[in-house]
């Protein structure tokens, strides 16, 4: 079954027959051991069973062809076969309602599959990097995402000053992003109460991952538990559980504290840091770096979504000294506030200073810290109005600069398709041009090795 193929349509059973399920086997062990059960029933019992089944297949012979016949019985077999040892299964896992047992099949299909996809680590924060998400874990379970925790507005904010936790808005919407869309719990995650005193403006899934952290006794814990609920593909981890403040020199030698205020302040920024200085990441984050096959920075807010992470001690260092495949997604428009008359090489030099700046290995900033840069190259002909009115324009795609730099540009088209003229990022288009672009590079190099 190829991947990001939703038209291909099978019988809802067929799916316990599919390669790589690895069901089939045990299907013959049991119809093995049935058989051989059978033949030492008949021993011990001096049963006669075979000439009567001959004898009564003779006869069915003589008015429907052996073939047809033996089809039929086979095709009747198989199924009996298959309704029973689903009904077990789902007796013993005590899967009652039609729901969870329509998905059983699809679930198990998934896991096989998608298990053995490329090790791909994700890194930012905000709608940009959930939206990205939904795509990649149509590729692969073997997904960490590390999220940033510099967030201090809306209903994460007030639950950081209230209640002492790092902001769970990025990372509640990581994990419903890894979760099935269509999911009626996903749903009741990302709620949010539109009225109640107190309740407004929170969303459930802020508040489940808040409870869960005082229950659990921190927040590292709560969030896996808090994704077990959703069953999700893959994991998210906090970029570092220290309580990371953002702090932004502007153009004009001004300070903003604050990830909220810094793209509200209408000035140009020079830099960013964090408050306290050093923030560590988790052995679990430097681990998932190491380990990767792939890693995506981005789409997202460049100052107040990518850039935070890089600036926890160790994490630069990491991406950089990682074997894995990089990648950077640029955004499609300029963010006022942050990235006004950005190209695409001010967003790579932003990110690369960075890097140095928190990297405490010299050898590394003489190298790239991404080997492509993915752009999109294809805007909506009646672009929305909203964007022109904002001062947000399409980023400029400054194809020798780049190449300065030493990076791939890999150009794609990467928005959803709307009348309306509005740009998003397609999750599945998006996750297609990766997973080319990470497969091809991957090909070449093994044969530059050889």
């Amino acid at each position: 079954m190829r991947f990001f193929n939703s038209k291909v349509k099978m019988p809802k059973d067929a799916i316990w027959l599919v390669p790589g399920l690895r069901i089939k086997r045990w299907f013959a062990l049991i119809v093995l051991g049935s058989v051989l059960a059978a033949i030492g029933i008949t021993l011990l019992f001096k049963l006669e069973p075979i000439y009567f089944i001959v004898s009564t297949a003779k006869k069915i012979f003589h008015i429907v062809p052996a073939e047809l016949a033996g089809l039929v019985f086979i095709g009747f077999g198989a199924f009996i076969f298959i309704q029973a040892w689903k009904k077990t299964n789902f007796s013993m896992l005590d899967l009652n309602g039609s729901r969870n047992q329509r998905k059983m099949g699809e679930t198990l299909y998934r896991r096989m599959k998608l298990n053995h996809g490329p090790k791909i680590v994700a890194i930012g924060g905000g709608t940009g990097l959930s939206t990205m998400l939904r795509g990649i874990k149509k590729i692969t379970n073997n997904i960490t995402a590390i999220v940033t925790v510099g967030d201090d507005g809306g209903s994460s904010g007030r639950l950081r000053e209230e209640m002492g936790i790092l902001p769970p808005g990025d990372i509640r919407n990581c994990i419903a992003a890894l979760a099935d869309d269509d999911d009626i719990v996903t749903q009741l995650f990302q709620y949010r109460f539109k009225t109640g005193e107190g309740l407004e403006g929170h969303s459930f899934g802020n508040l489940f991952i808040t409870a869960m952290s005082a229950i659990c006794g921190d927040m590292i814990t709560a969030i896996k538990e808090s994704s077990k609920v959703l069953l999700i593909r893959g994991k998210v981890i906090p970029a570092t559980t220290d309580d990371m403040r953002l702090i932004a020199k502007m153009e004009d030698g001004s300070y903003v504290k604050g990830e909220s205020q810094i793209p509200e302040s209408g000035k140009k920024i020079v830099e960013l840091s964090c408050e306290p200085s050093v923030c560590r990441p988790s052995n679990e984050v430097l681990d998932a770096i190491h380990n990767a096959d792939l890693i995506i920075l981005g789409p997202g807010s460049l100052y107040t979504s990518i850039i935070p992470n890089l600036l926890v001690e160790g994490i630069s260092d990491a991406i950089q000294n990682s074997k894995a495949k990089k990648v950077y997604i640029c955004n499609i428009m300029t963010q006022p506030g942050e990235t006004d008359n950005y190209s695409v090489s001010d967003h790579i030099n932003a990110i690369f200073k960075h890097m140095q700046k928190s990297s405490m290995d010299p050898i590394c900033n003489a190298k790239p810290f991404v080997d492509a840069v993915l752009i999109n190259n294809q805007l909506p002909n009646n672009l929305a109005k909203k964007y022109e009115e904002k001062d947000s324009l399409p980023v400029e795609v400054d194809v020798n600069e780049i190449k300065k730099l030493g990076v791939e540009i890999v150009a794609s088209k990467l928005i959803e398709d709307n009348k309306h003229g509005f740009v998003r990022h397609s999750p599945s288009r998006l996750a297609k041009s990766i997973y080319y672009w990470f497969k091809k590079s991957s090909k070449s190099a093994k044969q530059g090795i050889k």
